[in-house]
């Protein structure tokens, strides 16, 4: 099925040069390296999980072997996925940028236009990628399972119910997400909280007074204007926003339990714009991104999943 170009224009003169792309929500997880990337995935990756009973024992004279070691795997088997666009250069013939195509007949795509598109594609997949992490559902076309997914249908994890977050109740729910972190891990050094961004928000609102026992000035009597962006933390434990996470969704796990699985990174950044022109004649540009990308978990009583 072609892509259908929409094109509105009061073309009349010369174009002040510069395109406007709508906000996009930033691949927060991966930029900011909240998960643990597991690159050069041709096909599937194994990951072992070992446990193990009480292995300290009174000592004796003798080699006396009494444990159990129980080791189980995981596999992290990331999704193909691609980009396919096609456009026709007659559609930008009565555009602002058709002088810049050039005044053959042999034309070319506006390159500014070109070097736009290619940063908005780019833009597209890291959206698409960080929802998909963590609310992705297998089934649905251009996703792949997230772990809000992964999570919901292991027996292990244990969960948390959900209420509407607001800025009056989310230190009591993110305290009841604290509370269910078993004591081996509540001091871990790479243990976080992963929370929607309603639930940030909410946080950071309630923290500038507007929360029982902060106080009525917030933070440090800054009030709403306490907090200019910096890091967040509950407990002692850090707070992540994951922009892919839907409202009122929070996770509590290691950064080492959580794995994101591809091919070649560089896959993510790679988009070709191949003009059809010199292949069948034709006056059509496609631009094609290939990559992979999957998620999952190692250990799954080490989380917990407020939703």
């Amino acid at each position: 099925m072609a892509t259908t170009n929409s094109i509105t224009t009061t073309y009349s003169g010369e174009f002040a040069g510069q395109y406007i792309s709508a906000a996009l929500l930033s691949g927060s997880t991966l930029d900011n390296g909240l998960i643990t990337v597991k690159p050069n995935i041709k096909f599937k990756e194994v990951i072992k999980k070992v446990s193990s009973d009480d292995i300290v024992k009174d000592a004796t004279c003798d080699f006396d072997p009494t444990s159990t070691l129980t080791l189980t795997e995981r596999i992290l088997q990331p999704d193909f996925q691609q980009v396919n666009l096609q456009l026709c250069k007659a559609d930008f013939h009565n555009d602002w940028e058709a002088v810049q195509m050039g005044y053959s007949a042999f034309d070319n795509l506006p390159p500014s236009f070109a070097d736009f598109l290619i940063g908005h594609v780019a833009s597209k997949v890291a959206q698409r990628t960080e929802q998909s992490i963590w609310n992705g559902a297998a089934a649905t076309a251009g996703q792949f399972g997230g772990f809000k997914e992964l999570l919901l249908a292991d027996a292990d994890v244990t969960d948390v119910a959900a209420s509407t977050v607001t800025s009056g109740n989310v230190i009591a729910q993110i305290g009841s997400v604290v509370d269910a972190i078993g004591s081996t891990l509540y001091t871990s050094e790479d243990m976080y909280i992963y929370v929607s961004q309603n639930v940030a928000r909410a946080y950071v609102r309630a923290l500038g007074g507007f929360a029982t026992n902060v106080g009525a000035a917030g933070v440090n009597a800054d009030g709403t204007q306490w907090y200019t962006g910096g890091t967040l933390s509950f407990d002692g434990i850090k707070i992540a926003v994951a922009n892919g996470l839907a409202d009122n969704t929070m996770v509590a796990a290691e950064k080492s339990n959580l794995f994101f699985g591809t091919g070649l990174l560089a896959d993510h950044n790679e988009i070709k714009v191949i003009d059809m022109a010199d292949i069948d004649g034709s006056q059509n540009v496609r631009v094609v991104m290939r990559f992979t990308a999957g998620v999952q978990y190692g250990i799954g009583s080490d989380i917990v999943l407020y939703s």
